[in-house]
């Protein structure tokens, strides 16, 4: 929501004739193209062999077919440089009105010669600020050592619900980065309690050759504990210096050598063996192929903290903020349905396996989201034609009511047609409806499914007979 402002600060910053919106040029991809030929063929009664199809595809691939905009590219063009001297620029769709002019070439053809500046929009900071709205809480408020939140991370306990229930042990749904099956999985061996064990998870996490076969070992085995396994790249140049007690500037090469996956040698094993170095900590060290900053892993666990906090204290308003903001594939009458309905989607995708359709697959976050939900208690209401919002879910008593866009075939321009005209007053009819809100027929009979017009009549002629 707030992108556009980011984006427009750009030319107070640089003035307006200093920066365009990078321009994308859309091309023929290689089955659209065989497509192409296919089409020519039959309409056309030609027989072609394979190869001579593969022949007039290849030329038809790469070629211009659309232009667009990067969705969050601004090039920025030097006062002393005139931009007709790198690109020509255009309106966007050739639509003079439009706010931004575009660069007509494809930003790559000149990336070594401006500046792109990438100001893309957010999910985490959206969130925040939709709930601080609904909450009055200001999240930079909130404490990173609170004991119930802290508990979040190793059980469920705090949400009031069992593990059976929301087929987890730890309560971190929804929470950013620590919400996946791989990261969750982290949580229940690692046990964290502390701020300083999520900067461990969310280093283990983001790491290649860290986790598995590396730290994760090493816990099992009872070598070590989440506080004490190497978790960013940080760690290793600490720790070498201020517990081992080598040279800095030796420590330093050995970190950076480590986090880029390029090991030891020999030399340095040595030197470490001499400081009292533990021989998993060498092996450990060898293992590691890249590694996460913390400070990176600072930004991350502050996010998660804040959401995690909204979720325990304020889990209405943190769900209406979850569906509005990261949800995209709904099932919104399985959702009204409740608990079981719910539980017997999820199993019913898992079962299918490799089987089940990509829609499917990404409906998983979102009916566990749902599961938690119901679980703690709250429910979904049905879509209502004077109550729903175009794009937000709406809190009512312990309940959320579907926005529009919720509904699959209704897009976000066609929600926020029907939104805006149950504005002007009730609809005397389903004609008056689709005439105020310009909705197809298609919407109409989805809404009409789905139970909306009740009560509506078809249309406003009054039948005397």
């Amino acid at each position: 929501e707030y992108q556009p402002h980011a984006h427009n600060y750009t030319k107070v910053l640089f003035g307006e004739k200093s920066v365009f919106r990078a321009g994308t040029i859309g091309t023929v991809a290689e089955k659209t193209a065989f497509g192409f030929v296919k089409k020519y063929e039959e309409e056309h009664g030609k027989k072609w062999r394979g190869a001579e199809l593969n022949r007039l595809a290849s030329g038809c691939t790469g070629v211009k077919r659309s232009t667009g905009q990067h969705p969050g590219g601004i090039v920025v063009v030097p006062d002393y440089i005139d931009v007709d001297d790198i690109t020509p620029v255009q309106y966007p769709a050739d639509d003079t009105s439009a706010e931004w002019k575009t660069t007509h070439f494809d930003y790559h053809a000149f990336d070594a010669n401006l500046l792109k500046l990438d100001i893309l929009g957010h999910d985490d900071p959206t969130m925040m600020r939709m709930l601080q709205d609904l909450t009055g809480v200001d999240p930079t408020t909130i404490p990173m050592n609170d004991p119930k939140v802290m508990s979040m991370f190793n059980s469920v306990d705090a949400l009031g619900v069992t593990p059976e229930q929301i087929r987890t042990p730890v309560a971190t749904y929804g929470v950013p980065e620590m919400g996946t099956k791989f990261v969750r999985q982290m949580l229940e061996e690692a046990k964290p309690s502390s701020f300083a064990d999520l900067l461990q998870i969310s280093g283990l996490s983001h790491g290649t050759g860290v986790w598995l076969g590396n730290a994760q070992e090493l816990i099992r085995k009872g070598i070590c504990t989440i506080k004490t396994v190497i978790g960013c790249r940080d760690d290793i140049m600490l720790y070498l210096i201020y517990k081992a007690g080598m040279d800095a500037g030796l420590a330093f090469k050995i970190t950076e050598s480590v986090r880029k996956g390029k090991g030891l040698t020999d030399e340095w094993k040595e030197d470490m063996k001499k400081h009292n170095v533990p021989l998993w900590y060498i092996d450990s060290c060898e293992k590691i192929e890249y590694m996460f900053p913390k400070a990176h892993a600072s930004a991350y666990v502050i996010s998660a903290v804040r959401t995690a906090y909204f979720k325990l204290y304020y889990p209405i308003a943190y769900y209406a903020t979850y569906f509005s903001v990261r949800a995209q594939d709904f099932e919104i009458e399985l959702l009204c349905q409740g608990y079981d309905a719910i539980l017997r989607k999820l199993i019913e995708i898992e079962e299918k396996g490799f089987q089940a359709t990509p829609k499917e697959k990404s409906m998983i976050s979102i009916l566990e989201m749902a599961l938690e939900m119901t679980a703690r208690g709250f429910s979904f209401k049905p879509i209502d034609l004077y109550k729903s919002d175009a794009t937000k879910f709406l809190i009512e008593d312990d309940s959320l009511i579907p926005p529009f866009s919720a509904i699959a075939g209704i897009g976000e321009n066609a929600a926020k047609n029907i939104a805006a005209a149950k504005n002007d007053g009730p609809f005397l009819s389903i004609e008056d409806f689709q005439t105020r809100s310009k909705a197809s027929k298609t919407i109409v009979e989805i809404l009409n499914g789905m139970g909306c017009f009740r009560g509506l009549p078809e249309t406003n002629q009054l039948s005397l007979f």
